[in-house]
C-alpha cells in the first residue's frame, strides 16, 4: 500500500469519519485554517488516482468514499514504522516508548492481558 502524505492522510481521516462526501463535505471538517477547495480537490482527485477513494458522480459533482478502510491503512503504516525505524522490532518499537516515557505500567499490564487471551483463543 502506498503511503499519504499529510495532508492527504488529513483527508482520509474526514472520509472515513463521514464515510462518504463531497469537497464541500470534507473541508467542512477540516480544521482551521482550512485549505482552499481547489486544494481539497486536487488532493482527493490524487487519493482516487492511488486507489485509496473512488466517486459517484451525479452530473458534474462528486461524492467520494474510501476504498481503504482506515484499520487496513493503519496496519500497513504500523508494519512500516516498526520496519524502518525499529529494525522489525516490536520490541525496539516498546522500549522506544519506555524510553520516551510515553507508555505506563497499566499500559504494560493491558498489552499483556491482550497477549494472555491471544495465546488461550490459539
Amino acid at each position: 500500500m502506498k503511503e499519504l502524505t499529510k495532508a492527504e492522510e488529513q483527508i482520509m481521516q474526514v472520509l472515513w469519519d463521514i464515510k462518504k462526501g463531497f469537497v464541500k463535505d470534507i473541508l467542512e471538517k477540516l480544521d482551521e485554517p482550512k485549505p482552499a477547495y481547489n486544494t481539497v480537490s486536487t488532493i482527493v482527485r490524487i487519493l482516487e488516482t492511488k486507489g485509496f477513494v473512488s466517486h459517484n458522480s451525479y452530473g458534474k459533482t462528486h461524492e467520494y468514499f474510501p476504498l481503504v478502510e482506515r484499520e487496513n491503512y493503519k496496519r500497513d503504516v504500523t508494519k512500516t514504522i516498526v520496519e524502518k525505524y525499529f529494525d522489525g522490532s516490536v520490541r525496539n518499537l516498546v522500549s522506544f516508548f519506555v524510553d520516551e516515557k510515553k507508555i505506563n505500567l497499566k499500559d504494560i499490564d493491558f498489552i499483556l492481558q491482550q497477549i494472555a487471551q491471544q495465546q488461550k483463543s490459539k
